[in-house]
């Protein structure tokens, strides 16, 4: 993989990033804690599959389950090192399946369906 090719998935998991960082702050602001949480489990496939069907009409360089684990990495990368360690000054959200794990197989499976049908012969 070149270095153009791996920014590139680079860039489109973290604009999936930045679009689930947006529904949690949003949901935040407008309702509880526990809503915002199931608006993003919702929503966060929805944000990645758009994703992914841009990434694979435009840039195509990885395989399906090769951008999915990419997607997914990123995510946890961000949630990791910004949010919990950053933000939140604790891992504390990583306990919550509807926090993360949820989300992360939402993100991994929508990611993969995505690629996978829009990469059909």
């Amino acid at each position: 993989m070149k270095v153009i090719e791996l920014f590139g998935v680079i860039i489109f998991g973290f604009i999936g990033q930045m679009g689930c960082w947006g529904l949690m702050m949003g949901g935040q602001a407008v309702t509880t804690l526990d809503n915002a949480l199931i608006i993003h489990a919702i929503g966060a496939p929805i944000i990645f599959a758009l994703i992914s069907v841009i990434y694979f009409k435009k840039l195509n360089y990885t395989t399906p389950i090769i951008t999915s684990i990419a997607f997914v990495a990123i995510v946890i990368l961000m949630d990791f090192f910004v949010v919990a360690l950053l933000i939140n000054k604790s891992y504390d959200m990583f306990l919550s399946p509807i926090g993360t794990w949820i989300p992360f197989a939402l993100i991994f499976t929508s990611t993969y369906l995505t690629g996978s049908y829009v990469k059909k012969p």
